[in-house]
Parts: structure tokens; C-alpha cells; sequence
């Protein structure tokens, strides 16, 4: 009996996985049985760790360089990672960076650096994945033509900022939004293909950047900024992210979800009525509509 949750045979690219949320979804897909080719830029340390995690746990597993600002480093690296992988069910587009500018400072250069990495590198990899995945699901109909493909998965990495503000955020936010949007028509586009696109997009997920410098950041501090009582890990993500490139999430596609507990949910007003004023505006109308 077929298990449509695990990710046996499958193979599959994470970009930015050399640290913090990509390397959490890259092992957790091997944790589900899936082989990994690991994208980084400049995280060559943890990208080669995470090499040595994945093949420890008995799976096949490389690193790739390259700067995905650069389209012809987008399409190297597809290529690179095909050539080991020997194919592609999945892409994961988890590459991106962030920071914080006041809207009247932003500089073009960084416009275009921000917009580069975070988006453009999205379209351009999921651009040159795709005809592997329709090859790869060409050559799995020949192994098995009894077997109905499930399709190959491309899940693009955004963020709560796509739909709720924080000042600072512009053109980080700007991008996110555009991820949103473009994966969305993409889902469209490649129904032809068998080929499903999703959103995944978390909200304050604890990564090492967190710490050190003049944050001050704790644990503590970001368990009390979450509805749902702890602050978010790569490995949620990773959970996430190994069901979307499932078999099991064959019906699912050009939808965006919010891994954030409950962040997006929430209402951002300071204000919370005392227990003697939680009263419903169907109430006060029921009592004016009596004269009480």
C-alpha cells in the first residue's frame, strides 16, 4: 500500500538552505525519504552540514553555490542539481533576505537587489525546473504506466508581510506580495503540466539571525509575540513544506498558506473590552429595537 505522505524517491531542490528556514525544510524532506540537492550563497558552512545530516540518515545529498540575483546562476543551479539528482519532482524557492529601510531612503540599488533575489530568482528557477519535472514525470509513467503521476510540486517561499504591514518593510513586503501573486497565475499555467505551485508563508519563525547583535532577542520574547503561545521553528516549516511536495497534496494547488499561529488571524488593536462590555452589535441592536 502506497504511503502519499512520505517522500520516498522523490528528489528535490531547496534553495537557500544553507541556514535558518531553508535548511529546516531541506531536512525534513530527507527525514521523509527524499534525496536533496542544497542551494546557498554565502552560508557554505551550514550548507555542507546539512549535506552530512541528510546522507547520515541514509539519503543523497549535495551543495550548490550560486547567487540568485544572477539569472544565469538560477539556471546553472537547476541544471547542477538535476545532474545529481538525475531528476526533479520538487523545487522549494526558499532563498531570499531582508532588512529594514525608512520608505524615503530606499536607494534603487537596493530595489533592484531585494526585488533580484527575492522574486526574480523564484521565476527564473521555477522557469528552468520545469521542463525536468514534465521529463521526470514522462520517465516515471515508463517505469510504471499503471501508476498515475502525481505531478511534480514547485512551493515558493513568501512571508505574512505579502498582507499585513510593518513599517520599514516596503520593498521586502513588495516582493513577498509579488511572490503571492505570481505563484498564484503560475498554479494556473502549469495545471497543463501536472504541475501544482503553492505559497508557503510563515510568520516569525526563530532562525540564528535572531540572535546577537542589538536585538536582543529571546526565546521568551518571541513565544509572547505569537497568538499561539511559542514562537515558530524551521522545522514547522519543513513539516509544511515536506506535505506540499507530497503525493498527498496532489489536489492542492495556487494557494498560499500562513504558517504563523495565528499572527495574520489576529487583530493588531490594543484595545480589549473589559468583561462588562463584551457586548455584540447584534445585542445592542436587539435592546435599541425594544427601547431598553
Amino acid at each position: 500500500m502506497s504511503q502519499p505522505h512520505n517522500l520516498e524517491g522523490k528528489l528535490a531542490l531547496v534553495t537557500g538552505a544553507g541556514t535558518g528556514i531553508g535548511k529546516g525544510i531541506a531536512l525534513e524532506l530527507a527525514r521523509q525519504g527524499a534525496d536533496v540537492a542544497i542551494h546557498y550563497a554565502s552560508s557554505a558552512a551550514g550548507a555542507l552540514q546539512a549535506v552530512d545530516e541528510i546522507q547520515a540518515m541514509g539519503r543523497r545529498a549535495c551543495a550548490i553555490q550560486a547567487d540568485l540575483g544572477v539569472v544565469a546562476d538560477c539556471r546553472r543551479l537547476v541544471d547542477e542539481a538535476v545532474a545529481f539528482l538525475g531528476g526533479l519532482d520538487g523545487l522549494v524557492n526558499s532563498a531570499g533576505i531582508t532588512a529594514t529601510f525608512d520608505f524615503l531612503d530606499v536607494t534603487p540599488e537596493q530595489f533592484d537587489r531585494y526585488y533580484s533575489v527575492n522574486i526574480r530568482s523564484q521565476f527564473f528557477c521555477a522557469q528552468r525546473a520545469v521542463p525536468y519535472m514534465v521529463e521526470r514525470g514522462r520517465e516515471l509513467a515508463r517505469r510504471d504506466p499503471k501508476r498515475p503521476w502525481a505531478g511534480g510540486s514547485i512551493v515558493n517561499v513568501s512571508s505574512v508581510h505579502a498582507i499585513a504591514g510593518l513599517p520599514g518593510h516596503s520593498v521586502y513586503a513588495g516582493t513577498k506580495g509579488a511572490i503571492n501573486a505570481f505563484s498564484r497565475e503560475l498554479a494556473i499555467e502549469l495545471i497543463p503540466a501536472h504541475i501544482r505551485v503553492n505559497v508557503l508563508a510563515p510568520g516569525s519563525i526563530e532562525v540564528p539571525s535572531y540572535f546577537g547583535g542589538a536585538s536582543g532577542y529571546t526565546r521568551e520574547l518571541g513565544n509572547s509575540l505569537v497568538p499561539w503561545g511559542r514562537v515558530g521553528l524551521p522545522s514547522d516549516v519543513g513539516y509544511a513544506a515536506a506535505y506540499m511536495l507530497s503525493d498527498a497534496a496532489e489536489f492542492l494547488t495556487g494557494q498560499t498558506i500562513y504558517l504563523d499561529g495565528g499572527l495574520t488571524a489576529k487583530m493588531a488593536l490594543p484595545y480589549q473590552p473589559s468583561s462588562g462590555e463584551r457586548t455584540t452589535q447584534e445585542e445592542r441592536g436587539s435592546r435599541d429595537a425594544h427601547g431598553s
